[in-house]
């Protein structure tokens, strides 16, 4: 039971973490605050909240990823090493590639929202 309890701990260890250092994201959880905030104000759908916290778990998920995998290469190849230069590219892609899909989902969901709300 307390290894299982250690992992949780560990786990919020990484998330404090990757708050404190990773300025990317910091500007994810502003974007999440955002995100709930006009869901709240527009009274999204139960649905519509389980797509934006897919999404927002997804990109969330791929920052931690990307950052750990950044870290990792960085301890193994301290000098400028293009493969390593590679593998950055492709983890940084990965959360490119989550945060359009979001920005699409995102999009999909709030437009006719803000439609209703601009038409006079």
């Amino acid at each position: 039971m307390k290894r299982r309890w250690l992992a949780f701990v560990y786990a919020w260890k990484g998330l404090r973490y990757a708050f404190r250092t990773q300025l990317n994201f910091r500007i994810h959880i502003a974007a999440v605050l955002i995100v709930n905030a006009a869901g709240l104000y527009f009274g999204i759908q139960p649905q519509e909240w389980a797509l934006i916290w897919i999404c927002i778990g997804m990109v969330l998920a791929a920052e931690l990823v990307n950052t750990a995998i950044e870290m990792l290469t960085d301890k193994l190849w301290p000098e400028r090493n293009p493969k390593a230069g590679h593998v950055k590219d492709l983890a940084a892609a990965a959360v490119l590639v989550c945060a359009l899909v979001s920005l699409v989902t995102a999009a999909c969901i709030f437009v006719p929202y803000l439609r209703t709300l601009f038409s006079v």
